[in-house]
């Protein structure tokens, strides 16, 4: 997991990193969130014809609504589209729609079965899109499309959107250049994050858009590195079961040495969700809190 880089970051500042495409950095830095959440605004720009999208329009915070007011300017916005819903990107929604008119796209709503302990951000229960988009299905506008790219494993309901212009990836949280995802069960899955990376292997984009982080310009060599790191972290996790029983609180002083304490919870979480892949599997089994081979 990368440090963030120096300060000051280039907070409320609309940035055109292709033609089609400008961000705006929301201030809420973390260690979940790195310098912050990175919203997309995609479109020719107003004058150009106008009509614009508007990815992961981030936390309802004042601040960070009044520097997307000032980067969409008098472009008419035709989508406000969400990945996933995180309270870190998608609560402005519900307020950009408001001012806009303009509907709420994207993801579904995630409905959880319990309140079982989260590590990362908690979700936006207010989120409730117009229109959920199936895997493969498009928005447009004037000189873009978006096409829905199912990715659920950093959360069930999580989406990425692929600009067809020019072979860009919006990836959410499902792929990010400091730090490898957070998966934590029971909304986060890791055998469907791994099939996720997988299909993301198999497509060809150019570069990918994280909402935290630079934009990735190897995005294939990134994604065979992720796939390698969680392989190699799963056979990290055998090999100490092999010396005998843990609970998955044994498991990270073992594989997170030098972890930021803050993130702790996180990582035994994410070592629950490997577990859990590996038992629907048939590798391991458990009794209680305490996990074992077969």
């Amino acid at each position: 997991m990368a440090g963030p880089p120096p300060k000051p970051w280039p907070t409320g500042q609309a940035m055109q990193l292709e033609p089609l495409v400008r961000r705006v950095l929301a201030p809420n830095p973390s260690p979940y969130t790195y310098t912050g959440t990175q919203t997309y605004i995609v479109g020719l720009g107003p004058e150009n014809g106008g009509g614009c999208a508007v990815i992961d329009p981030g936390p309802d915070d004042p601040a960070h609504l009044l520097a997307l007011d000032a980067a969409i300017g008098e472009e008419h916005v035709c989508a406000i589209m969400c990945t996933h819903t995180h309270r870190d990107h998608s609560p402005a929604a519900k307020t950009l729609a408001a001012r806009t008119g303009a509907p709420i796209v994207g993801c579904a709503p995630l409905v959880l079965d319990d309140s079982g302990p989260r590590a990362d951000a908690s979700f936006d229960r207010t989120y409730e899109p117009d229109r959920v988009m199936e895997d493969g299905e498009q928005m447009t506008g004037p000189g873009w499309t978006l096409t829905a790219v199912a990715t659920p494993g950093h959360v069930s309901n999580h989406l990425c959107f692929a600009l067809e212009e020019s072979g860009a990836l919006f990836t959410g949280d499902h792929i990010m250049g400091w730090s490898t995802s957070v998966v934590i069960p029971p909304d986060g899955d890791m055998g469907d994050y791994m099939l996720s990376l997988e299909k993301l292997y198999a497509r060809e984009d150019t570069v990918f858009y994280p909402a935290h982080g630079e934009a990735v310009d190897n995005p294939r060599q990134l994604v065979r590195g992720m796939i390698g790191h969680r392989r190699q972290r799963e056979n990290q996790i055998l090999r100490h079961l092999g010396e005998g029983p843990h609970a998955a609180s044994d498991f990270v002083p073992k594989m997170y040495k030098g972890l930021d304490p803050k993130l702790h919870k996180a990582a035994e979480m994410s070592v629950t969700a490997h577990l859990l892949d590996l038992e629907r599997r048939g590798m391991v089994a458990r009794s209680g809190d305490i996990w074992r081979t077969i």
